[in-house]
C-alpha cells in the first residue's frame, strides 16, 4: 500500500473520533494531509487508541523522521572546538548547536512543558512543546497522561519527569516546566529556572543508558523569560552539576532555534 494511502486511512480514523470533525475533507495534497494530521495530533485528547491507528501514524512518522535527517551527538562541534579551550569549564563536554531538536538523535531530549504536561493544543503551533509531541506521536501524550494521573495534580515548576521517546529519533524526553515571567525577573523565579536544568540533569543521570543530552532554551518562548538571563542560568546550572557530577554525562548539548538565542550562548562561551 502506497503511504498516501495509509495516510488517507489515518487521517479518516482521526477525523472520525471527533464528531466536530465530521464534516471535515481530507486534503488533496501531500502537504495538505501532513498539516491536518499534525492538526488532528495536537487536538486529540489522551484516550485509548487502536494498536492499528498507531502502526499507521507510526508508519508516517517514521518517513517523515527520515525525510527531515538525523543528526549524530558525536557529529556535533564542542565548545572547545568551537570557542577554544579556554571557553568555558568542561568545554569538551558541551556543545552549542542550532538546529531542529527534533532531529537530534541524543540520548534524550528537554522538551518545555506546561504543568498539565499533556503537550501544546493549540493546533500547528510554533512552540517546541507542539513540535516535540508532533513529532512523537499520540504516544507521548498518552504516557504523560499516565504519569499526570498517577500524580494527581498539576507539574510544579522546576521539576523534570522523563518519557519514552516514540518516533523521535532520540530514545527519551524529559519534561520540565519553567517560570512564567510578567515583569522583571525576581530571585525566585531565576532559582526555579536553574532548578529545571538540575532536575532534567539529575532525571538523565538515573536513567540507565543515557550519555547525551539536549536541552532546548526552557522558557524563553511563551513563558517570556528574558534570552540573556536565561542563557547565562542555563550554563552555570550545567557547569555546576557537572563539577559534582564530572562522569554523570559524556555531552550536554545547548539546543538553540534562531541566531538570537545562538549568539546569547555565543557571547558566554567566548567569555570564558
Amino acid at each position: 500500500m502506497e503511504q498516501v494511502d495509509v495516510l488517507d486511512m489515518l487521517l479518516r480514523e482521526l477525523l472520525a473520533e471527533n464528531s466536530a470533525f465530521h464534516n471535515l475533507r481530507i486534503p488533496a495534497d501531500l502537504s495538505g494531509k501532513r498539516g491536518l494530521l499534525r492538526t488532528l495530533i495536537n487536538l486529540r485528547p489522551p484516550d485509548p487508541i487502536r494498536p492499528e491507528i498507531l502502526a499507521w501514524q507510526d508508519g508516517i512518522l517514521s518517513a517523515e523522521r527520515e525525510a527531515r535527517g538525523i543528526v549524530g551527538p558525536d557529529a556535533l562541534v564542542t565548545v572547545r572546538d568551537e570557542f577554544g579551550s579556554s571557553a568555558s569549564s568542561f568545554s569538551d563536554k558541551l556543545v552549542l548547536w542550532k538546529g531542529d531538536i527534533t532531529t537530534l538523535a541524543a540520548d534524550a531530549i528537554v522538551n518545555a512543558a506546561n504543568d498539565r504536561l499533556l503537550g501544546c493544543f493549540i493546533p500547528q503551533h510554533r512552540c517546541i512543546d507542539n513540535a516535540i509531541h508532533s513529532a512523537a506521536g499520540i504516544q507521548l501524550r498518552l504516557a504523560c497522561d499516565d504519569l499526570m494521573k498517577e500524580q494527581g495534580h498539576l507539574e510544579p515548576t522546576g521539576q523534570a519527569k522523563i518519557t519514552q521517546a516514540y518516533n523521535l529519533p532520540c530514545r527519551y524526553v524529559i519534561h520540565t516546566v519553567g517560570p512564567i515571567i510578567d515583569g522583571a525577573v525576581t530571585p525566585e523565579a531565576a532559582g526555579l529556572l536553574a532548578s529545571c536544568y538540575h532536575a532534567c540533569l539529575d532525571a538523565a543521570a538515573a536513567q540507565t543508558g543515557i550519555r547525551t543530552l539536549a536541552f532546548c532554551c526552557i522558557s524563553t518562548g511563551e513563558f517570556r523569560f528574558p534570552k540573556a538571563q536565561a542563557a547565562g542560568i542555563a550554563l552555570r546550572s550545567v557547569r555546576e552539576w557537572l563539577s559534582f557530577h564530572p562522569d554523570g554525562l559524556d555531552r550536554v548539548i545547548f539546543n538553540v532555534f534562531t541566531q538570537e538565542d545562538h549568539d546569547e550562548y555565543a557571547a558566554l562561551f567566548r567569555a570564558g
